[in-house]
């Protein structure tokens, strides 16, 4: 009997997905009282209080911590993978190693430069603010200790990052 393979090409999982665990840091902020929530897989900001928030047009790449992970809170929505942190919560963030998040734009590379974007975008749903992209834009800031691990985004739009040092 003649067997052949069938290539295929598995989903990378789902937006604030730790995805190798050897060298993560995981670190825990409450998030403050005046900002919207935090979904899995988006970059949040460090306030001069010590609360958090998601990156906004406000913050800088300096402000900038990591990256909310679904660790121990996990989505109450079954009909999407979208959970989130609300005001007041505690949020777990990886401050160094690898997860997966959603990249909104540009193509990514092994290696290659990671951006967040910073303001609403109309080419992308739902503005696409704390999230990340490939290319240089206006909205977006680069994020210079972080880089694609692998280059492949799946159908989701999902790819993984690598979190090379911790900001604090």
């Amino acid at each position: 009997m003649s067997g052949k393979a069938i290539g295929k090409n598995f989903d990378l999982g789902y937006a604030g997905n730790v995805s190798r665990d050897r060298d993560n840091i995981i670190v825990s902020r409450v998030v403050s009282q005046e900002t919207e929530s935090i979904l899995f897989g988006q970059a949040v900001a460090l306030n001069e209080d010590n609360t958090i928030q998601k990156i906004g047009e406000e913050n800088t790449q300096e402000q900038w911590i990591g990256i909310a992970v679904r660790e121990v809170k996990q989505t109450t929505d079954y009909l999407t993978s979208a959970g989130a942190y609300n005001a007041g919560d505690a949020c777990s963030i990886l401050t160094r190693g690898s997860i997966t998040v959603k990249c909104n734009k540009g193509t990514p590379k092994a290696g290659g430069k990671v951006y967040v974007r910073t303001t609403q975008s109309d080419s992308i749903e739902n503005g696409g603010v704390g999230e990340f992209e490939a290319e240089k834009d206006t909205g977006n800031i680069e994020l210079e200790n972080v880089v694609f691990t692998t280059g492949q985004i799946d159908k989701n739009n999902i790819v993984e990052i690598t979190v090379l040092t911790r900001r604090i």
